[in-house]
């Protein structure tokens, strides 16, 4: 875009230069707060990727137990009775001004032997230790749930003030200071001009 060359206009190219300066340095460090709450994050998020591998196989192998000691007969009915429906709300929240869904869950997923609605004497130990572990894979699923969003938004948002640094810094800046470099030049050599007509002019008269 070309400027008329003036003063007016180079001190507001000026302007411009520092705000865009000012915002980069902003922008860096939104980015670099983002990074550390996304690193904070990550690492319970894969510490719940990890308890949800182990508990599953430990609850599939008692399970299993339970299913060659007492049977697909005896196991069937107990599980249909400890079914039950979870209260699970999504709510807003916002950090650094990003906002993203977080999963509060009203209803705890593990519970003690006596509040899953059979006769404990019917079970097994093994089914016990199963249904145990499989309501610990719920809990440790559900806060994964809520780590993926958050991560996902911050991620999202890095990247997006990455790509506006970049652009600013690569194409904005350097454009805004090859235009005041010109100008500057411009209006130098028109008062050089002008200095040496002046002077030609007192020199003569």
């Amino acid at each position: 875009m070309l400027v008329h060359p003036t003063r007016t206009n180079l001190l507001m190219l000026k302007d411009k230069s520092a705000s865009v300066v000012n915002s980069v340095s902003i922008l860096k460090a939104r980015r670099q707060a983002l990074i550390q709450e996304f690193l904070n994050t990550t690492r319970p998020f894969l510490k719940s990727r990890e308890t949800i591998r182990q508990f599953y196989g430990k609850a599939l192998d008692e399970l299993a137990l339970s299913l060659g000691r007492s049977g697909k007969s005896s196991v069937e009915p107990i599980s249909r009775v400890a079914q039950r429906d979870l209260k699970v709300e999504i709510i807003e929240r916002s950090i650094w001004g990003l906002k993203y869904k977080d999963l509060i869950v009203n209803t705890p997923p593990e519970r003690a032997a006596d509040e899953r609605g059979y006769d404990i004497g019917s079970t097994t130990h093994h089914l016990e230790e199963s249904i145990h572990l499989f309501e610990k894979v719920l809990e440790s699923m559900l806060e994964l749930a809520a780590f993926e969003s958050k991560l996902k938004k911050l991620s999202d948002e890095i990247l997006r003030i990455m790509r506006k640094i970049r652009v600013l810094e690569e194409r904005v800046t350097p454009e805004l200071k090859e235009q005041i470099k010109g100008i500057s030049q411009y209006i130098g050599e028109r008062e050089r001009e002008a200095y040496y007509r002046l002077k030609k002019f007192k020199g003569s008269s």
